[in-house]
């Protein structure tokens, strides 16, 4: 344990130093406050015995920049106050500069031994605390990442989605930006289940996740699962033909996937049909989000109406009308 003595007085520093070294502690000593700083920047103390009168900065300042100090680094160290005033004025002052404890010298080596052990008692139980909240902290931050993600698939949950479309949509409103979803359905799926039995469907709806995530072009991008065997893909600053193009390359990537599925109507595969929207969000209003989402989905109940097994989308760029949100309901259609 370190201990750091500011002190200007030779004498006095060194009878404290002698005590210190005789409790196993290891004694740093400064002459002036500037000095003091240095030392305890330098050093890391785990104490700090501070006089008050002193050349240069007196020990309220010193005691003040050390606190300043540990406010920016998260830090906390315990600083007593070593002085010959014996003035309540004094005292006050060093307990509102930051002290933890106040000596009046001369002070007895027993006195001095037990204030040092009582004050790394406080330190421990602080460290204590400390790590406990960290630990609390960190197992909080897992809770919350946990609890954004599908347990089945490993992509973001409908809750996560929710929350990012959102943000996605306020950030994309304040510079005009376009906001493009895809809605996807993997296609017959039922039939799928029963043919293979759920626990191949949980392993096609784990397939099909992550082909949808390694086909996003953007960090910012995110997949989702939207529920059941429906997928939601969120593409910030991307326009209707960015969206249609990313759609497209995923449902080419499912269908290159070549995932038995004798049952289909549609292809001998596993397919997924892609209803895609985009918009431009307008300011200070998310009331076209549930609009945004409705387009998506109607596309979607083109693409499987019309045969499934391909991607169609609400032409061109969703606008704000007034109070509700209007859009050109013709779709185009692009399929494989």
């Amino acid at each position: 344990m370190k201990i750091l003595i500011i002190e200007d007085t030779i004498t006095s520093a060194t009878v404290v130093c002698n005590w210190l070294t005789n409790m196993g502690l290891s004694a740093l000593h400064a002459k002036t406050g500037e000095e003091g700083l240095e030392v305890f920047r330098r050093e890391r103390p785990d104490l700090v015995l501070l006089d008050i009168i002193m050349p240069g900065i007196d020990g309220f300042e010193v005691a003040r920049c050390i606190r300043r100090f540990e406010k920016h680094h998260g830090w906390w160290t315990p600083i007593i106050f070593l002085t010959a005033r014996a003035d309540e004025n004094d005292l006050q002052c060093a307990i509102d500069a930051g002290g933890d404890d106040y000596l009046i010298k001369p002070v007895s080596e027993v006195v001095l031994k037990a204030k040092i052990h009582a004050m790394r008692r406080m330190a421990h139980m602080r460290d204590s605390l400390r790590k406990t909240q960290d630990k609390l902290r960190k197992a909080n931050e897992q809770l919350q990442r946990l609890s954004a993600i599908d347990s089945l698939t490993g992509i973001a949950n409908r809750r996560r989605f929710d929350t990012t479309l959102l943000h996605e949509w306020r950030r994309c409103s304040r510079s005009a930006l376009p906001l493009s979803l895809l809605v996807i359905d993997v296609d017959l799926f039922k039939l799928f289940n029963d043919h293979y039995g759920h626990q191949m469907g949980d392993e096609c709806l784990k397939i099909v996740a992550h082909t949808l995530q390694e086909r996003t072009r953007r960090l910012d991008d995110l997949v989702a699962r939207y529920g059941g065997e429906e997928f939601a893909v969120i593409l910030p600053e991307t326009d209707p033909e960015g969206a249609l193009a990313v759609a497209e390359d995923m449902r080419v990537g499912i269908a290159a996937l070549r995932v038995d599925h004798a049952w289909s109507t549609v292809a001998p595969v596993v397919t997924v049909s892609i209803g895609v929207a985009s918009i431009i969000p307008p300011k200070d209003s998310e009331a076209g989000i549930p609009a945004l989402i409705k387009a998506a989905d109607d596309a979607l109940y083109h693409a499987k109406e019309s045969g499934r097994n391909q991607v169609k989308q609400v032409k061109g760029v969703i606008r704000v009308v007034g109070p509700g949100v209007g859009f050109n309901r013709r779709l185009v259609s692009k399929r494989g």
